[in-house]
């Protein structure tokens, strides 16, 4: 299976693992960020509730009317009752003197809170009686949030007042004597309480002399933190996007050197086995590898040069003894008795040399290709003349094969006229000899303004997939089945594609439909 691109997939991975820490590390300072603004709200509610009886001492409820009883029929003047409804009025006038400082005092929590902004608050006073001496009915949710607070004065237990410093021990004391603990108020408990409108922080606490809850919004707590929580959404994605780009250029400055690896290895052909990877600015943990890569290419160098230079001195000093033996056998074959047995095995002993010299001449001419030295005689070809005389060939070696043609007069090219013959000479020899009994040659070409192509087409057996593959082989011949009857050795098709790369065109083997084999040839035209 193919694995997607590991430059890729360390940008992905370096990501992910980016993106997971960040999320972590958002998440937990988020909530450290918000446990912090509800600490700070607790201690600044702790310091409110422990301020708020001394400075406002709760008033006494107004006495009821039975607290002044009236006589009947005393005979009391008016005056005599002024001077006993003195008290009531009094009373009546502290308890909304000190309502308007409970008032005034709930105005003063609502800045209290390190907000520029006006925070809703509501207060609960009650005495010891749990009379309620002053709650808060300014906000819209006041009665819901005056019931949570009378709920939590419930829940609230009565702190215990403070010992004084005990007196100093009389001299006499038994030294073993401990003095009792001193016993301290219990600090108020805070709760978060949800309403249908808001939330609030609720705090109480009990005193001697009276009890007081008081409840924050944290709507101001909700906002800050909802802009923290949006810089997060923010900054996290561009941190990540930041993350994955640079990941992504420091893998591709780690992969160059085998980016240099591949661009070699791509350019290593029999021509190009002198390419070496400079080693000067490469990583350490990359040298190792582009050493033994080197060594390779060097030592596959010296091979193909080695095997290179056997072929042609093979075929160089097998030519001139082949070309006397030819020669002699020959003018031998002249002087023997026409129709002997002698003149018989002189002609077939001739045309196995004749073959052994065109074997020679074909591997005397790859070594040339694979040394980069065929040299080419370039003039202008007429592709259509050469074609004309290869259809008279095909005819009177093969003349019950159906010919057809589609291909137009003054075709010219740019080439070597000797080497573009074998070319066409090797196609046509295989479209005879691979081509089925009664069977069919179509030769099509036409000229663009930059190609010539000719393409030979011709009825045969289906060449198998691993055929096609190694068809331009050296020596490989395909399946013995298919080529028991077929005269060759494997090299006329290895050849025909030298020279035409050596033109700078190519030879290819077509697609076709089942029932036949296409070869086709293109060539530049400059």
């Amino acid at each position: 299976m193919k694995l997607p691109s590991f430059r890729l997939r360390i940008a992905l991975l370096s990501a992910a693992l980016a993106g997971s820490t960040l999320v972590g590390f958002g998440a937990v300072s988020w909530f450290q960020i918000y446990n912090a603004k509800i600490s700070r709200l607790d201690a600044e509610l702790l310091n409110h509730l422990m301020r708020a009886t001394p400075n406002f001492p709760p008033p006494e409820e107004p006495p009821a009317s039975a607290a002044f009883p009236r006589r009947e029929n005393s005979g009391v003047d008016a005056a005599s009752t002024s001077l006993r409804d003195a008290p009531r009025t009094a009373a009546l006038s502290d308890h909304r003197r000190h309502r308007s400082q409970w008032q005034f005092y709930e105005d003063s929590l609502s800045y209290s809170f390190g907000s520029n902004t006006k925070t809703p608050v509501a207060l609960v006073v009650l005495d010891t009686n749990n009379n309620i001496l002053y709650q808060s009915n300014s906000l819209p949710a006041d009665l819901e949030v005056n019931r949570l607070l009378l709920k939590r004065l419930q829940l609230t237990p009565l702190a215990p007042s403070p010992k004084r410093e005990p007196p100093p021990l009389p001299p006499n004391t038994n030294p073993s004597f401990e003095r009792p603990p001193l016993i301290r108020p219990r600090p108020p408990q805070f709760v978060t309480e949800r309403t249908t409108t808001a939330v609030w922080r609720i705090g109480a606490a009990k005193f001697p002399n009276a009890q007081i809850a008081i409840a924050v919004s944290l709507q101001a707590v909700d906002r800050e933190m909802a802009t923290i929580r949006n810089i997060f959404l923010v900054s996290i994605p561009g941190a990540l996007l930041l993350v994955a780009v640079g990941a992504w250029l420091v893998s591709g400055g780690a992969l160059r050197p085998i980016r240099q690896l591949t661009g070699v290895i791509q350019q290593v052909t029999v021509k190009g086995l002198d390419q070496r990877i400079p080693i000067g600015t490469t990583d350490v943990e990359f040298v190792e590898l582009i050493q033994v890569f080197n060594l390779m290419l060097s030592r596959l160098e010296r091979s193909f040069t080695q095997a290179s230079r056997f072929s042609g001195d093979a075929a160089h000093e097998l030519k001139t003894p082949l070309t006397i033996l030819q020669g002699e056998l020959e003018r031998t074959l002249q002087q023997v008795d026409p129709g002997s047995e002698v003149q018989q095995r002189l002609s077939n002993l001739l045309d196995e040399v004749r073959r052994l010299s065109g074997i020679m001449r074909k591997l005397l001419l790859l070594s040339l290709a694979d040394a980069g030295k065929m040299s080419l005689y370039l003039v202008e070809v007429d592709m259509s003349e050469l074609l004309m005389e290869m259809l008279e060939d095909v005819e009177m070696l093969a003349p019950h094969l159906t010919v057809q043609t589609d291909f137009t007069d003054g075709l010219r090219v740019k080439g070597d006229r000797d080497l573009l013959i074998q070319v066409l000479q090797n196609l046509f020899s295989n479209a005879i000899k691979y081509n089925l009994a009664n069977g069919w040659i179509k030769i099509r070409a036409h000229q663009t303004p930059l190609t010539l192509c000719v393409t030979i087409v011709n009825a045969s057996k289906d060449i198998p997939l691993s055929d096609r593959d190694r068809i331009f082989d050296r020596f490989y011949r395909g399946d013995p089945s298919r080529n028991r009857k077929v005269e060759g050795i494997g090299l006329g098709l290895s050849l025909a594609r030298e020279i035409t790369r050596a033109h700078r065109g190519d030879l290819t083997l077509d697609l076709t439909s089942s029932g036949q084999t296409a070869f086709t040839l293109t060539l530049p035209m400059k």
